[in-house]
C-alpha cells in the first residue's frame, strides 16, 4: 500500500486545519484564567464510508480540540425590593453594601453612595 502523508492530504487542509486546533490549544494552556492542570486534546478523526463495490470510499476528516474551560469569575450582589415603589434591584458591591458610606483608607474622609443624604451639607437650624 502506498503512503499517505497526512501533511499532503487534501491539499494541505487537514496540516492547516490540525496547525490552527495546535495554536488554540497552546493559547488555552497559556490563558491565566484557565485552570492549568486540566488536560487539552487535538483528535484528529477520519471516518471511512465505503461503496458497495467496494472500490470508492467517502473520508470524511475532522480535528476536535477539548480545551480547559475558563474559570468563573465571583462577586457579591445585594438584591431586594424598594418597599415604596415596588421596583426590585440588584447591585453588585465589594467590601460596602448598597447604601452604606465608606471611608477612604487615606484621607479618612467620608464617600458617599447612591441615595445616601449627605449630612455634611445640611444648613444647621
Amino acid at each position: 500500500m502506498e503512503k499517505i502523508r497526512l501533511n499532503e492530504l487534501t491539499g494541505g487542509a487537514l496540516q492547516e486545519k490540525f496547525d490552527r486546533a495546535m495554536e488554540s490549544v497552546v493559547n488555552n494552556m497559556q490563558d491565566p484564567n484557565t485552570p492549568w492542570k486540566v488536560k487539552r486534546a487535538i483528535t484528529i478523526k477520519l471516518v471511512f464510508e465505503q461503496a458497495e463495490d467496494r472500490n470508492d470510499a467517502a473520508v470524511n476528516i475532522s480535528v476536535e480540540t477539548k480545551l480547559a474551560p475558563v474559570k468563573p469569575i465571583a462577586t457579591r450582589m445585594a438584591v431586594g425590593k424598594d418597599l415604596a415603589t415596588g421596583e426590585v434591584f440588584a447591585q453588585e458591591y465589594g467590601s460596602q453594601i448598597r447604601g452604606q458610606m465608606s471611608m477612604d483608607a487615606n484621607t479618612g474622609e467620608i464617600q458617599e453612595s447612591d441615595n445616601v443624604l449627605n449630612f455634611r451639607a445640611a444648613k444647621q437650624a
